[in-house]
């Protein structure tokens, strides 16, 4: 099993920045991708960002240029750097990764005001 703990939401203006951290219960570099996903109200859950294992990243066309994906195999946290933070970034942002089966951390609220 994977336990996964989201860290760093908040409330924050437009334009400005967060980071958010998910620590991962066991050792991340044999867990192949990890992930970021969103979910706003009244929306389904989308997919935001995701790293492999060996560092390749995908973005939602909405976050490319402002977020940035990355982890650190050494201390089993995966981060997502998000810049020009606008209105419609708000939602709870999730972790999820797949070990022979999906796993989800416990969501953080990011809210953006205009």
């Amino acid at each position: 099993q994977v336990q996964l703990v989201e860290t760093g939401g908040g409330l924050v203006q437009a334009g400005g920045s967060l980071r958010l951290s998910c620590a991962a219960s066991r050792s991340i570099d044999i867990i192949n991708p990890m992930a970021w996903f969103r979910q706003a109200p009244g929306q389904e859950r989308e997919l935001v960002a995701r790293i492999t294992n060996s560092g390749s990243t995908t973005y939602v066309d909405s976050v490319k240029g402002r977020f940035t994906i990355s982890r650190d195999n050494a201390k089993n946290t995966v981060y997502l750097q998000m810049n020009s933070l606008k209105p419609e970034d708000t939602a709870i942002y999730y972790c999820y990764t797949f070990y022979y089966q999906g796993y989800w951390g416990q969501g953080t609220q990011v809210t953006v005001s205009s």
